[in-house]
C-alpha cells in the first residue's frame, strides 16, 4: 500500500524526470531533433550559373557551417562524372556555340528528346565549354565566364569547407542504355572523398548500389517527381509510390519531394492545408526533404513575396518541420534556421532602427485603408504614416497619391469625366482629390497598388486587391491615438502651394488643426513627423508647431552640398532619400560602396530615412540574394540609416527580431551585411553598358524656396484654373492645368481598365 510520504516522493521523482526531459527536448521537429539541412542546388544557382564554381563558393561563404553543395551528376563519354543539371546541356551551357549544328536525338525515359548530350563528348571535349544562367529571369552578365566542373572540382573548390556532399542521379537508367555505369562512377568518388547523400529518383540504381556503401557515412534518398510521372525501374507512378512509404524505407533512410507535396498551393496560388506527408514518413523513421525553393520564383500569396516566410512555413509551423531543404539562395534557409526560427510572438526587439510605414501595410492591402493600416499595426510598425490629401469640400484624408487613379477604381466611374493634366503635380493624367467632395471619395472603391506590374507583371494579392475603406486624416489620429505600440505617426504634406493658390484650401492649416483636436499638440509618447519635399510646408510647420520635421529628397543624389546640409538643418531633424543615393547601382549590382549622401547628412546630426523597402525581388538589388532581409540589414548595418520606409512592415519587424544582431564578431555569414560592389567588380567587361554618370549633389538652390503663397478666395467654378510652368524638384509647383478631351478620356480610362 502506498504511504502519503512515498506517494509524494514519487510523484516528485516523476515531476523532475518530466521537466528533465522536456529541458532536454530539441525545438525542432524534424526526425533526429537536428536544425534542417540546407543543400545549395548547384551552389549559390540564384546569382551565378549552376554548377559553377564561384556558385559553390560562394554558397559555402554565406550559409551555415552545415550546408552540403548539390551537384547533379552527369556522365560523359569517358565516363566521368560532371556537374550539370541536366542530361541536355543546352540551356544550362553554350555547347551548341562550340559544337554547331551537333545536336541528336534520343529516347529519355522513353521520351524522344533532342539537344545536346553529355555521353557524346569526352572530358576534354568539354573542358571549354562554357557556363549559362538556366533561369532566364536571372542576370546574364556571368554567362560563358565559368567552365564545366567535374565532381572531383567540386569537392575540391567546395567540400573541403563543408561537411555536406549531395550527389544527385537522375538518369541511371538512360546512361546504362548507353554502356555507361553511374554506378561504378559513384562507387569510385565515395573510395575517395566522403558522399554525405546520394538521390535518385530510380528506385533500381538506389536498391543496387546502397549495399556497396556504408549507410552511416551515406545517406539514399529517393526523389519524388511530379505525382503522374514515372519511375523508369519500376514503371510506377510517383504518385503510387507515394502510398507505399514503408516500400520506400527497404531501400532509403529519406525522401526528397517538391515542395507542393507537403503544402499544396492552388491554381491562384494560395496555400491550402498541409498533407500528412511528413508525419508520415516521421512515423517510419524518414527523413523528409522539400525541393524547389527559389527566393525569385512564384509563389503563395500567403508569403507575401517574403522568401523567408515560406522556408519558416516548413521548418516552424508548431506541428512538423521538413528535415531539410534544397535551395537556389541558401542564404536564406541558413537565416532562417540560425536567426529566426522559434523566435515567438512575443520576442525581443533587437534592432532600434525606425519601421516606417508606406501607406500603411501597403504590400497587402491598398493604400492607406483602415485594412492597411490596422495590418501594420498588427505587424509592429513604428511610425504610421499618412500622406494627407485635400477634398474639395476641405476634408483632409489619407491617400497614397493627389490622383485618385493610382489606388481607387475612379477611372471606371463616372467621375472619369474629371481627368485632367497637372504635370506639375504628376506626369500623365490623372482624376485629382481636389475636384470631388469627400462623400464622393469615400464611396470609391479601393485598389491596391501594384507597382511591379507593368514592367514586371508582378501582382499584390488578389484577394483583396479591392478591399478596406478610406480614412480621414481624423480617423487616422483616433486610430494612432490609442496604440500603445506605435511611437509616432508621420503625416506626410504636399502640393501644398498649388492647393493655397489654385484651389483655396489649406492644407498645412488642415492638418494643425486635425492634430490639435486629436491631442497631438500636448506632450505624449507618441512623436508626430511632418514631412515634405518643400522646405516652405516644413519652415511654415515650424512657424507653428513644435512637431518633428522631415524633408524629403524626391531626386537620386550621390551627395548633398555643405550649403545644403546647413539649410536642411534650419529646418528639419531627419530627411528622407532613395534606395539608390545610399547604394548605387548599375544593371541591377550595386557599383561600390556608400555614397556621401548618408555619411554627409549623418555627420550633421540628421536622421536618415530611406525609401521603399518592398518584399518583391525585382525592387532589389542582385547582390542582395533577391532576399528582403539581406537588403534591409545591409542598409541598417552598412550605412547605419535611422529608418526604413516600407510597405511590408512584418519583414522589418522580423528582422528586428532576429536572434543573430548585436553578436559582434560572432555575427554568422548569413547575417552579415554585403560588401557593394564586389559583385560588380567581377562582371566581364563586355557584360557592362557604358560607364554611368556620378550621381548628382543635391545643391542649395534646389533646397530654399520662396514662402507658401497665401489662400486665395476661389469662385466656385467647374474646372480649375491654368498656371504657369513646372519648376525643379525640391522646389514648390506652379501649376498648369489642362482638361482632357472626350478622346484621351477614354484613352485614359480603356488603358488603366486593361491593366
Amino acid at each position: 500500500m502506498w504511504t502519503p510520504r512515498a506517494l509524494f516522493s514519487t510523484l516528485a521523482l516523476l515531476f523532475h524526470l518530466l521537466h528533465s526531459a522536456r529541458s532536454d527536448r530539441s525545438p525542432w521537429n524534424t526526425l533526429t531533433g537536428n536544425p534542417p539541412l540546407v543543400v545549395a542546388h548547384g551552389g549559390f544557382s540564384g546569382v551565378f550559373p549552376q554548377s559553377s564554381e564561384v556558385a559553390y563558393n560562394l554558397a559555402v561563404m554565406t550559409s551555415g557551417p552545415e550546408v552540403s553543395i548539390w551537384c547533379d551528376v552527369q556522365l560523359t563519354k569517358d565516363e566521368v562524372g560532371i556537374c550539370l543539371p541536366n542530361v541536355i546541356l543546352d540551356n544550362s551551357t553554350f555547347i551548341s556555340y562550340i559544337f554547331p549544328n551537333k545536336s541528336t536525338t534520343y529516347n529519355v525515359n522513353n521520351v524522344p528528346t533532342n539537344g545536346y548530350f553529355s555521353l557524346d563528348y569526352t572530358l576534354k571535349d568539354l573542358s571549354n565549354v562554357p557556363l549559362k544562367q538556366v533561369v532566364y529571369s536571372r542576370s546574364p552578365v556571368f554567362d560563358g565566364t565559368y567552365m564545366i566542373l567535374t565532381v572531383d572540382d567540386v569537392v575540391k573548390s567546395g567540400a573541403p569547407q563543408t561537411p555536406g556532399l549531395w550527389l544527385n542521379i537522375q538518369h541511371d537508367a538512360f546512361y546504362a542504355q548507353h554502356k555507361l555505369s553511374m554506378k561504378r562512377f559513384v562507387l569510385s568518388v565515395s573510395r575517395r572523398v566522403r558522399v554525405n547523400y546520394i538521390s535518385s529518383p530510380e528506385i533500381g540504381f538506389l536498391r543496387s548500389i546502397k549495399p556497396r556503401l556504408n549507410p552511416k557515412k551515406t545517406k539514399f534518398i529517393f526523389r519524388f517527381l511530379d505525382q503522374n510521372e514515372t519511375d523508369p525501374s519500376t514503371n510506377q507512378t510517383y504518385g503510387s509510390l507515394l502510398k507505399n512509404l514503408t516500400f520506400i524505407k527497404s531501400f532509403a533512410s529519406g525522401i526528397l519531394v517538391p515542395k507542393g507535396y507537403i503544402w499544396p498551393v492552388d491554381d491562384s496560388l494560395y496555400l491550402q492545408p498541409h498533407t500528412s506527408l511528413v508525419s508520415d514518413a516521421h512515423k517510419l523513421g524518414l527523413e523528409v526533404f522539400a525541393s524547389g525553393f527559389a527566393n525569385d520564383a512564384s509563389f503563395s500569396f500567403n508569403y507575401s513575396y517574403d522568401p523567408l516566410a515560406e522556408y519558416l512555413q516548413f521548418i516552424d509551423n508548431g506541428e512538423f518541420s521538413v528535415d531539410g531543404v534544397l535551395s537556389d539562395f541558401p542564404v536564406t534557409p541558413s537565416a532562417a534556421i540560425g536567426c529566426f526560427a522559434h523566435l515567438g510572438t512575443n520576442s525581443t526587439k533587437r534592432d532600434k532602427t525606425l519601421i516606417i510605414s508606406k501607406c500603411g501595410a501597403s504590400g497587402d492591402y491598398p493604400a492607406c485603408t483602415d485594412l492597411a493600416y490596422n495590418k501594420a499595426i498588427l505587424d509592429g510598425v513604428d511610425v504610421l504614416d499618412c500622406p494627407v490629401q485635400m477634398s474639395k469640400d476641405g476634408i483632409p484624408f489619407c491617400l497614397s497619391s493627389a490622383d485618385l487613379g493610382e489606388s481607387t477604381t475612379a477611372v471606371k466611374s463616372s467621375f472619369s469625366r474629371y481627368a485632367m493634366s497637372i504635370p506639375e503635380i504628376k506626369p500623365g493624367n490623372g482624376i485629382f482629390t481636389f475636384n470631388l467632395t469627400w462623400t464622393d471619395i469615400k464611396g470609391l472603391t479601393p485598389s491596391i497598388v501594384n507597382p511591379f506590374f507593368a514592367k514586371y507583371s508582378l501582382v499584390r494579392d488578389p484577394k483583396y486587391k479591392n478591399a478596406g475603406t478610406f480614412v480621414t486624416l481624423s480617423d487616422f489620429l483616433l486610430l494612432t491615438k490609442n496604440q500603445t505600440s506605435l511611437s509616432g505617426v508621420l503625416i506626410i504634406v504636399e502640393n501644398a502651394a498649388y492647393l493655397a493658390e489654385k484651389q483655396g484650401l489649406s492644407v498645412t492649416d488642415a492638418v494643425i488643426d486635425a492634430l490639435s483636436k486629436a491631442g497631438y499638440d500636448k506632450p505624449g509618447s507618441q512623436k508626430v513627423y511632418i514631412q515634405s519635399t518643400n522646405s516652405s510646408v516644413l519652415l511654415k510647420f515650424k512657424e507653428k508647431t513644435s512637431y518633428e520635421l522631415v524633408y524629403k529628397i524626391d531626386e537620386t543624389v550621390g551627395d548633398v552640398a555643405d550649403a545644403a546640409v546647413e539649410d536642411i538643418k534650419s529646418f528639419a531633424g531627419s530627411v528622407v532619400v532613395d534606395k539608390v543615393s545610399v547604394f548605387p547601382r548599375d544593371v541591377a549590382f550595386l557599383t561600390s560602396s556608400l555614397t556621401r549622401t548618408v555619411p554627409k547628412l549623418k555627420a550633421s546630426n540628421l536622421s536618415v530615412f530611406v525609401e521603399t523597402f518592398s518584399n518583391e525581388f525585382v525592387s532589389q538589388a542582385w547582390d542582395f540574394f533577391s532576399d528582403p532581409i539581406v537588403e534591409i540589414n545591409s542598409f541598417i548595418q552598412e550605412a547605419g540609416i535611422d529608418g526604413v520606409i516600407t510597405d511590408f512592415p512584418k519583414t522589418a519587424n522580423r528582422y528586428s527580431r532576429n536572434k543573430c544582431l548585436n553578436l559582434g564578431d560572432k555575427v554568422p555569414p548569413y547575417m552579415q551585411p554585403v560588401q557593394a560592389g564586389s559583385l560588380y567588380g567581377i562582371i566581364p567587361s563586355e557584360s557592362l553598358p557604358p560607364a554611368l554618370a556620378p550621381l548628382p549633389s543635391l545643391t542649395n538652390s534646389e533646397v530654399v524656396e520662396p514662402p507658401l503663397p497665401p489662400v486665395t478666395k476661389i469662385a466656385p467654378a467647374s474646372s480649375p484654373a491654368d498656371g504657369t510652368n513646372s519648376p525643379h524638384k525640391n522646389v514648390q509647383p506652379k501649376v498648369t492645368v489642362c482638361f482632357l478631351s472626350n478622346v484621351a478620356v477614354f484613352v485614359l480610362v480603356a488603358s488603366l481598365v486593361l491593366l
